[in-house]
């Protein structure tokens, strides 16, 4: 626990210290997105396989280039696409990696490093610090009162094949947390921006919801992959894959929740 604790406070002040800066933001994620796609190649090799790690820190390379220089919707699809070519033609030109390893490439292009490169587009938007903000009040007050809810009232498994410690009154608990943290993402962002109270409470339950869904999504994996954690490069934590897998569902999801109401 100790060491949990320690590590969350090293993350949480690395993170504060990227925030106030467009390029450090865009570097922050890109590094995140980076050391997630290693991990991701590194445990496919449990499988026997071998993915294209540089097609996918290639992406995520020049995906921030382009954020920074704030290039359009269709640059952006440009940039996928080339590189998707470029995972299915490593499976041509190397033969440890093989269509298996193209396959594995083009999953891990898609996931994790397609939602990083959206999270950085998001992090030079007008309402960064307010997206970031919410969706982490809500995923982390969902993940808290997930956690503490299942061991107090859980009896029924949510999902026993994809992880089989969470229960459904956890994830109801959970999303119910979205009242509270909606609430405190109201009270912060009113001190600066004019949000009505029913959309941060609305914003804060889909975030829980689609945060909940991200964490599954990559218990699915590493069950597929047959791991516990992607790592252990954050002690108590697992790797960075294993604290970014609701936030890059979630991110996301608030960003357009606020996009669509014109915030």
């Amino acid at each position: 626990m100790k060491d949990r604790v320690k590590s969350a406070l090293i993350l949480i002040a690395i993170t504060a210290a990227c925030m106030p800066f467009a390029v450090t933001r865009i570097l922050y994620f890109g590094v995140a997105g980076g050391l997630c796609a290693y991990e991701y190649s590194k445990s496919v090799e449990k499988l026997n396989a071998r993915c294209t790690l540089w097609v996918m820190i290639v992406y995520l390379a020049a995906q921030a280039v382009l954020v920074w220089f704030h290039a359009g919707l269709f640059v952006y699809a440009v940039l996928f696409v080339f590189c998707l070519y470029l995972a299915l033609f490593s499976g041509v030109i190397h033969r440890n990696v093989s269509g298996v390893g193209a396959l594995y490439t083009l999953a891990g292009l898609s996931y994790p490093c397609v939602l990083f490169g959206i999270i950085m587009v998001i992090s030079v938007s007008d309402i960064w610090w307010q997206t970031l903000l919410t969706a982490c009040f809500a995923t982390w007050g969902c993940d808290s009162a997930a956690l503490f809810g299942g061991m107090r009232f859980g009896k029924h498994k949510l999902a026993p094949h994809v992880s089989p410690k969470k229960t459904i009154e956890g994830a109801l608990c959970g999303t119910l947390s979205s009242l509270f943290t909606g609430w405190l993402a109201w009270l912060v962002l009113g001190l600066s921006t004019p949000v009505p109270l029913r959309l941060c409470l609305f914003t804060a339950f889909v975030a829980a919801v689609t945060g909940q869904v991200g964490d599954l999504a990559e218990s699915l994996l590493k069950r597929m992959i047959g791991v516990k954690d992607f790592s252990n490069l954050i002690p108590g934590h697992g790797g960075v894959f294993d604290r970014a897998d609701s936030l890059l569902f979630s991110i996301p999801t608030v960003y357009l929740c606020f996009l669509l109401v014109g915030i």
